[in-house]
């Protein structure tokens, strides 16, 4: 896969006649992706489609990355890939029907309480899986942690007596995020009933949620299984693992949180990326002055 990068490098400084610096950052975007790409085992770019691309540039929306460089990254990304089917080297154009830039930036869809709920009790209980899936849910909007948080968290992590976890974020940062009573709950049936069989043929196992295999969950994973939750929850929106973050986000904000509290929830270096939730705070605002001021 190097060698078709190398390839279009190649293309864009003879061909195309682009300075250094442009071609410089075009690479650094490529080396990005296919780091990405590997870590999902993807071996060719023929078996790249535009679910993959989609995680990917979700990914980059996760680590905070500027409007602007996802932008360029989308750019990027469909200028290779028309390179790679012009030369034949696939026979298809993952980028054809991705979202523009803007799109790209757009906050998913925040569900309702009631969403959330019918989402959360989708899970068949009765199941292995569906008791590890309740948990994986709990967890999600009790902490609003980032997938990448979620499928890192550890069995040491858990301080299930004093209601927290310990998680580490981007940069490294480690934060400690309460746990609600029902996720404590979920956590205690899904470590009980659920993970001793799912890890018997591999009890070293340290990560906190597995696969039927008995290994760490992967982003890929948590995803596909979000999505086919929500195809039998009935929600028709574009869930994805972000949106149960900024559901968490919202609905605390809604009921009178405030948006430093928020930002030491999510872990977010600078209060200004917390603002995005600007207008929530400002509606309700308006709702508690229309109520209490006599004269609104």
């Amino acid at each position: 896969m190097e060698e078709q990068i190398t390839d279009y490098l190649h293309f864009l400084t003879i061909e195309r006649g682009l300075s250094q610096n442009t071609r410089k950052s075009y690479e650094r975007d490529l080396e990005r992706y296919l780091i990405f790409l590997k870590e999902q085992k993807v071996t060719e770019w023929q078996a790249v489609d535009r679910f993959i691309v989609v995680q990917f540039l979700q990914l980059l929306q996760e680590e905070g990355k500027a409007a602007a460089t996802i932008t360029r990254m989308v750019t990027s990304l469909r200028r290779f890939h028309q390179f790679l089917r012009q030369e034949r080297f696939t026979d298809h154009d993952p980028m054809q029907h991705i979202d523009s830039p803007k799109k790209v930036q757009k906050l998913p869809d925040t569900l309702s309480l009631s969403e959330v709920e019918k989402l959360i009790e989708t899970p068949d209980t009765k199941e292995i899986l569906g008791i590890r899936d309740r948990a994986i849910l709990e967890v999600m909007y009790a902490t609003g942690l980032r997938v990448s948080e979620l499928i890192g968290l550890k069995l040491n992590d858990l301080h299930l007596s004093m209601g927290l976890l310990q998680t580490l974020g981007k940069g490294d940062k480690e934060r400690i995020v309460p746990l609600g009573d029902m996720a404590i709950q979920w956590i205690e049936c899904y470590l009980d009933e659920a993970r001793p069989l799912l890890t018997a043929k591999h009890p070293e196992e340290v990560h906190l949620f597995v696969n039927n295999h008995g290994l760490g969950l992967s982003r890929q994973g948590i995803w596909k299984n979000l999505k086919a939750l929500v195809r039998k929850a009935g929600i028709h929106k574009n869930v994805t693992p972000h949106t149960l973050r900024h559901s968490f986000a919202t609905h605390l904000l809604e009921n009178g949180a405030d948006l430093r509290t928020v930002q030491e929830l999510l872990g977010h270096a600078d209060i200004s990326t917390t603002q995005i939730y600007t207008h929530i705070t400002k509606k309700r605002m308006t709702e508690v002055y229309k109520q209490h001021f006599p004269r609104a």
